[in-house]
């Protein structure tokens, strides 16, 4: 048995991401692997020599203003005096703070790590020295798993990242990263690591056309698409009442867009091609507004003037609502509930959600660029994202043939059956076993 250790640097989002899905569920196939597991979080406080003090305060969500500043400020002579190596120490959790509030959220673990405010410190090293930061632990871990490109490694033992996508390179367009600082970052990664880990064979060629890094340091494992049976095999009148309760629309009676509103997503092309479309059947959108969301939902009216929540928009907008969240057991409803899923993004690494889709039964319409085709094979619907004129065809094909829809949610179930936690965790074991 081999201790990994896998960061959290996505876990602690509150809402989580995409790449917070792939680090919970590399825990819990590491653990199936019959390894431990330590997780390196970087929470703002971690105060002194009491436990119970240092278990309270790592999950108090809690930051007043006073504190925030000097948070700020502190990273500033911290990352000018120390910028090689950062202190990690275990997070007991004893149970004296009651944690169910997390539990979707957090990861299989064995031990937690804390590093006061580690990745935005690291981040900031980074920008003024150009090197990766040392992780330094009372023990050390026989393997790092990183599961985003962070400048960060520990010393003396094999480091592997996972590189999900280049996004910044391949559409600098759709993503605020300051690209010259992130392809450095990939190229000092590729002088630290051991191996590199990425989702799809189109991410692989990516790194090795865009970055250079050498094709056999790096392996495509996939991931794997698994959704806890109580929500998945929930009883159809249930999700049917939950559904309509939350949106007013009928069960299989609207389209679904759930992840983050910004560029690469496409979102207004989506929203555009569904108007357009000038079907019945009312399109839900579920996701947080990130960056350039205004532009994307422009066609939904001024950013002041429209609505979200369960307010439907006014004239022909009326059959579109946004809900800015959904917790994970509502979301699997959504999904299960919905006509067809519409994911016509510009790029993905991977596109979890079509495969989500796929698994619960929902035929999806995706785009025919980067990974998609090679993950949905010809499971989903494909049409060229840039293309309003072909998702307004898709939408209106999907929305009046029912046997088309029963078509594809065969092909859907069929596809994701690839993309099991039993084959992702064969890929995984592979790698694992060249350097522990």
């Amino acid at each position: 048995m081999s201790r990994i250790l896998i960061d959290g640097y996505n876990l602690g989002l509150e809402k989580g991401t995409g790449v917070a899905t792939y680090a919970r569920n590399l825990s819990y196939e590491i653990a199936a692997l019959g390894h431990e597991i330590d997780v390196l979080y970087g929470n703002r406080m971690s105060p002194g020599k009491d436990e119970l003090l240092s278990e309270i305060y790592f999950f108090d969500s809690g930051e007043d203003e006073r504190h925030k500043l000097i948070r700020i400020l502190e990273q500033i002579p911290q990352a000018v005096h120390a910028p090689w190596t950062f202190r990690a120490k275990q997070v007991p959790v004893t149970g004296r703070v009651v944690t169910r509030t997390f539990q979707s959220r957090l990861p299989k673990f064995d031990r937690l790590f804390n590093s006061r405010d580690l990745f935005v410190r690291s981040q900031s090293a980074f920008r003024l020295w150009r090197k990766p930061s040392a992780v330094r632990m009372d023990e050390k871990p026989d393997l790092a798993h990183w599961t985003y490109p962070i400048p960060l490694w520990v010393k003396g033992r094999p480091n592997i990242y996972t590189l999900h996508d280049v996004v910044p390179l391949r559409l600098p367009y759709t993503t605020l990263d300051h690209k010259k600082r992130y392809l450095k970052l990939l190229q000092k990664l590729d002088q630290k690591a051991a191996h590199f880990v990425t989702v799809s064979e189109n991410s692989k060629q990516d790194l090795v056309d865009l970055v250079g890094i050498a094709p056999d340091r790096i392996t495509n494992t996939y991931q794997s698409v698994s959704i806890p049976d109580k929500y998945a095999n929930k009883p159809e009148d249930q999700v049917a009442r939950e559904v309509e309760g939350l949106t007013g629309f009928d069960y299989k009676g609207y389209f679904l867009f759930w992840g983050s509103l910004e560029p690469k997503k496409n979102i207004g092309r989506m929203i555009e091609a569904y108007l357009s479309s000038k079907v019945d059947t009312p399109l839900v959108i579920v996701g947080a507004q990130a960056w350039k969301a205004e532009q994307e939902l422009k066609l939904l009216g001024a950013a002041e003037s429209y609505y979200t929540g369960l307010e439907r928009m006014r004239g022909a907008r009326r059959n579109v609502i946004q809900l800015p969240y959904a917790p994970f057991p509502l979301l699997v409803s959504l999904i299960r509930g919905a006509r067809a899923a519409v994911f016509p993004s510009l790029y993905e690494g991977f596109g979890l959600p079509a495969l989500e889709a796929m698994l619960l039964g929902t035929p999806v319409i995706c785009s025919n660029t980067s990974s998609l085709p090679e993950v949905t094979g010809d499971a989903a619907i494909a049409v060229d994202p840039y293309d309003t004129a072909a998702i307004t065809r898709a939408i209106r094909a999907v929305d009046a043939d029912a046997d088309l829809r029963a078509d594809y949610t065969a092909r859907g179930r069929k596809q994701a059956e690839l993309y099991t936690p039993e084959k992702y965790r064969q890929n995984l074991k592979a790698v694992y076993d060249r350097f522990v």
